[in-house]
């Protein structure tokens, strides 16, 4: 019994802190000519706190020392319903406009940011050369190929409308979603649906995976890279925390994506 407690004990101070700490870096590669040879970076969820800001310049540097030629991010800036309870997206953007891009940083905003003030912030992150998709999309040229970057809005807060995002999309299209639940009504080809919100479950059991996933999918679609008829689906783990500070073998990460 003494050891069950113990164990028990150094389960309780690892997920509440000292995992949620880290941030992992998890690389991906994925074959696309029209991108071969790009590298991306795919952060989510940061959910900053007003104590945080070291560890958001952390951030930063992470992403910087990846020399990424784009950055994609779905939302979640901010963290709670109060801002009392987040750091002030202008800090947010300020320390997110230091991230050196080739072709830039595009995001959509998450169910926080509109608890918060979507339309603010949306102007702030804009005020610091991060684009902002909200049922729209953006033509970028990369290796002298169009890509289209579409963004929709949150599931939670908003109306995401698939049809008005994309309908500029073309073979190579980028998807961004907070939330990976819209991704399984696409009635059309999407080289790849980036989403995140659902932070992996933040707690997960070896061998067993997520307790709970916020998704309509439940825990099936917690984290990782799936090939769904043919467009591919990543959600992101996420950096910040929602609800609790807690991450149990689910620590945080930003993604690193290599086209090849």
């Amino acid at each position: 019994m003494k050891i069950i407690l113990f164990l028990c004990l150094i389960a309780l101070i690892w997920g509440f802190f000292i995992e949620p700490r880290f941030i992992f870096v998890k690389k991906y590669k994925l074959q696309n000519n029209d991108l071969k040879g790009c590298r991306a970076i795919f952060v989510s969820d940061l959910h900053i706190a007003p104590n945080q800001q070291k560890r958001l310049q952390k951030i930063v540097k992470l992403i910087n020392k990846q020399k990424a030629d784009i950055v994609f991010s779905t939302g979640d800036f901010v963290r709670g319903y109060k801002k009392e309870k987040t750091l002030p997206i202008e800090k947010i953007a300020e320390e997110l406009s230091n991230i050196n891009t080739k072709y830039g940083f595009y995001t959509v905003l998450g169910n926080h940011d509109w608890w918060h003030n979507g339309v603010y912030i949306k102007n702030i992150l804009e005020k610091n050369n991060i684009v902002v998709l909200e049922n729209n999309s953006k033509t970028v040229k990369i290796n002298n190929k169009n890509i289209t970057i579409a963004g929709l809005e949150d599931e939670q807060t908003r109306i995401p409308d698939i049809t008005k995002a994309l309908r500029h999309a073309n073979p190579t299209t980028i998807l961004l979603t907070h939330n990976p639940d819209p991704f399984f009504n696409l009635r059309q080809k999407v080289f790849l649906t980036l989403a995140g919100h659902n932070h992996g479950g933040q707690v997960q059991i070896p061998f067993y995976g997520a307790l709970i996933v916020p998704s309509l999918s439940g825990t099936k679609y917690a984290n990782g890279l799936f090939n769904i008829n043919g467009n591919l689906l990543l959600v992101t783990k996420g950096i910040g925390n929602s609800i609790l500070n807690v991450r149990f073998f689910c620590p945080p990460e930003i993604v690193v994506i290599d086209f090849i």
